[in-house]
């Protein structure tokens, strides 16, 4: 994975409306937790590469983070049929992503 965000972010009805496993990380390219977060996330990730994973660029101004109440990054928000499961805001191991993952995914 990279640390690339987007700011094509989804509509938040339509993420509630999603089934299954959706991961929505907030975060921004030159933010330094993220980038320091960014190797346990992916160690969590790897082996789920074909989970919706959302990677959003936060910020002022930016509805889809302030609807979750995004204050710090990165923040993971990990939803199962569209409601919040297991949050994990400024992961420090690679296990508490995976104790979240292990939340949504069967």
């Amino acid at each position: 994975m990279t640390n690339h965000y987007t700011t094509d972010e989804p509509d938040r009805e339509a993420l509630r409306a999603t089934p299954g496993p959706v991961v929505v990380e907030f975060g921004a390219p030159w933010c330094p937790w993220c980038q320091a977060a960014r190797p346990r996330i992916d160690e969590a990730f790897a082996g789920h590469e074909g989970l919706t994973h959302f990677k959003i660029e936060d910020g002022k101004g930016r509805p889809l983070g302030r609807a979750f109440r995004v204050k710090l990054w990165p923040t993971l928000i990990f939803l199962r049929d569209g409601e919040e499961v297991a949050r994990c805001v400024r992961p420090e191991s690679a296990e508490s992503v995976k104790q979240a993952l292990a939340r949504i995914v069967t």
